[in-house]
């Protein structure tokens, strides 16, 4: 057991009967809690470059837990009680990068439960300390690629380990029950256009790109999924070449989205496009965005802008009109320190000049040029 780091409970015998009782109340708080949370705003933002085009962002930010991981964090929890894995007392583990660790945190707490994360040593300390604000442990591991092997060890030590990245796609309700898509779909009910010609969305766990995906089918929608993802992305080589043992041929600075390998939760045929987005793009456009709402975002939500411009860009030389919608997943000060730090950037090489200065002319002409870009 890593220093530092509380032994889990022994699970190794049956529940005892009135683990039930504990269940049935368990499920209550959470359901109290969802009652409690208000829905997350869908902002809409014009540009004079396209004039046909309506831009809108869902602030997952303003979850309690301040990401798009809220949801998932509830989600994982039903998901483990209603499977008779999940009991009084119980450790709860997952490996995570920081946004779904501090709303597993949060949850834990609500169910008076220990919570340890298992998180990258490079992970950005804020989101470290927040974890701990909250009462979780962080057991921090030097090999990014290790983070699994980590939560398993917890795990066979008698810790639930709710395993976003194995679970995640299974353990939402595609179909509804306040799942994001539906919000998204929901709140477009009397706008212009109601059913958006793209929902663009990053990677972590491919939760979210298979509930936008699958919901887009169910309901019979025209609408498009794409995926933004980092440059060099496991999940753009494997989506473009269908293969789910694809790595990441560079490392990204955006935390939570990028990942080495193909997750299992990530469903290849419910996506229709995949734009790479270089990191200093993500950053760029993360402080546009900032300039624009008044509120800063993370590193992903600047990845999801550049895609919207790209797709827009897109659309407007081939004179299409319609609607994009995307995701502002998490709050920006979680990254002061690293991101949005000019110190940090320069000691990691990364110029956003470029970009800051190609997304602004993009807003004011309708096109997107993106530094290095060949075509």
């Amino acid at each position: 057991m890593p220093d530092g780091v509380t032994q889990p409970m022994d699970r190794t015998h049956p529940a005892p009967a009135d683990d039930r009782a504990w269940v049935r109340n368990a499920l209550a708080l959470l359901e109290q809690e969802a009652t409690r949370s208000a829905d997350t705003h869908l902002l809409r933002l014009d540009f004079p470059g396209f004039p046909d085009i309506a831009f809108y962002f869902k602030d997952e930010a303003s979850h309690p837990t301040g990401s798009l991981k809220h949801r998932l964090g509830r989600s994982l929890y039903l998901y483990a009680l209603c499977n008779g894995r999940l009991h009084p007392g119980q450790t709860v583990v997952d490996a995570s990068s920081g946004s779904t660790a501090i709303s597993e945190a949060w949850f834990a707490r609500l169910l008076g439960l220990p919570f340890i994360a298992v998180m990258p040593a490079c992970t950005a300390p804020q989101k470290i300390r927040d974890v701990q604000a909250l009462g979780g442990q962080c057991d921090l591991v030097d090999d990014p690629a290790q983070v699994h092997a980590r939560a398993a060890e917890h795990a066979a030590n008698g810790a639930c380990h709710l395993d976003q990245f194995g679970l995640a796609e299974r353990a939402t309700d595609w179909r509804g029950n306040n799942n994001i898509a539906e919000s998204i779909i929901g709140q477009l009910r009397r706008e212009p256009q109601p059913e958006p010609t793209w929902i663009v969305c990053g990677v972590g766990t491919g939760g979210t790109s298979a509930t936008i995906g699958r919901y887009l089918r169910y309901r019979r929608l025209d609408t498009r999924l794409c995926v933004a993802e980092p440059t060099g992305s496991s999940y753009v080589h494997g989506w473009r070449t269908r293969d789910r043992n694809a790595v990441a041929s560079q490392p990204t600075l955006i935390e939570g989205i990028g990942r080495p390998k193909v997750e299992p939760g990530f469903l290849f045929d419910v996506v229709d496009e995949v734009i790479e987005v270089a990191d200093a793009g993500s950053i760029a456009a993360a402080l546009l965005l900032e300039e624009v709402l008044g509120v800063r975002y993370g590193g992903s939500s600047g990845t999801n802008f550049v895609a919207c411009l790209q797709l827009a860009s897109d659309m407007r030389a081939r004179g299409e009109r319609g609607s994009i919608v995307s995701l502002l997943c998490d709050r920006g000060t979680r990254y002061q320190q690293t991101l949005f730090d000019p110190a940090w950037r320069a000691a990691r090489g990364v110029d956003i000049g470029p970009w800051q200065q190609a997304l602004g002319e993009a807003l004011a002409t309708g096109t997107l040029n993106a530094p290095g870009a060949t075509s």
